[in-house]
């Protein structure tokens, strides 16, 4: 079956959000009859019209579900898609992260969003000696599930710049992994200082973008370009109205070239390519 998309035009897309703001934002992207019967096959053919959708799991989900399944903070099963918990501001394992929104919560559930070249900004106009180290490699500890790479951690820089092309990757839950595991590099005291100051920096109020998703919405975001998180949030009793998202992740044909240090973890670095995601078994 072929879905009709009307507002979609694809170039502008594109272009905003590998040259532009980073954000794409539609409000009444599907009819509700495609919500409520075919949500998952309609949001993935947009994806293909968009970019090249890539495996979020061993599994090869192409569409991932964004719903509570109770895990307990500690529990490394416990990604962020899968907990109610307020999340870090980060960047996710492709270009372009895409949202539908199905159902929102009962209440929270915000979801913030900051330019994470104007971050680097203020980092390096206030504190340069901590944005240089921004710029150096970090461990990042492989996820429980990112079984297909020989080594248990990877380093890649949080700020980066490839033939005049900047680009912020960052997940601190993944570095603070790494330097809780005797396998990994330890942190140094300034590399903990330097993150410890930047996620202060984004979480100052008058840089952040906030607004709440409600069903039918659409978001993608330049993953390279902004950081994104989401508040804490509580769930309506009933199971049928609990929070519910789908997500996809998205390599684009017009992606910007990378640091070659990205390689290890996302495959390809040049301009154009197909790279990121988990490997499926």
């Amino acid at each position: 079956m072929s879905y009709n998309f009307p507002w979609l035009s694809v170039a502008p897309l594109r272009n905003e959000l590998e040259n532009k703001s980073g954000i794409y934002f539609e409000a009444n992207a599907f009819q509700e009859s495609l919500l409520l019967q075919e949500p998952k096959a309609c949001f993935l053919e947009l994806a293909r019209k968009i970019g090249h959708p890539l495996s979020q799991s061993v599994h090869n989900e192409l569409v991932l579900d964004v719903i509570d399944h109770g895990f307990s903070k500690g529990d490394q099963r416990a990604r962020g898609p899968h907990s109610n918990r307020k999340l870090g501001f980060h960047t996710d394992r492709c270009d372009v992260i895409g949202f539908l929104c199905l159902r929102a919560a009962a209440t929270g559930g915000e979801n913030q969003i900051v330019n994470s070249k104007e971050v680097a900004q203020i980092i390096q106009k206030e504190r340069k000696d901590l944005y240089e180290v921004l710029c150096t490699p970090f461990p990042y500890k492989r996820h429980v599930m990112d079984s297909k790479n020989p080594k248990p951690f990877c380093m890649q820089p949080i700020f980066s710049s490839q033939e005049g092309f900047f680009a912020c990757s960052y997940l601190r839950v993944l570095i603070d992994r790494a330097d809780q595991d005797p396998d990994c590099p330890d942190l140094s005291k300034v590399q903990k200082e330097s993150l410890d100051f930047m996620d202060c920096v984004c979480e100052r109020e008058e840089i952040q973008t906030r607004f709440r998703l409600e069903p039918g919405n659409v978001l993608f975001l330049n993953n390279w370009t902004t950081l994104h998180r989401r508040t804490a949030f509580t769930d309506f009793p009933e199971k049928d109205r609990q929070r519910h998202f789908l997500r996809v992740w998205l390599s684009m044909p017009n992606n910007r070239p990378l640091d070659p240090a990205f390689k290890e973890n996302f495959g390809s670095v040049e301009a154009g390519k197909i790279r990121g995601g988990i490997r499926a078994n």
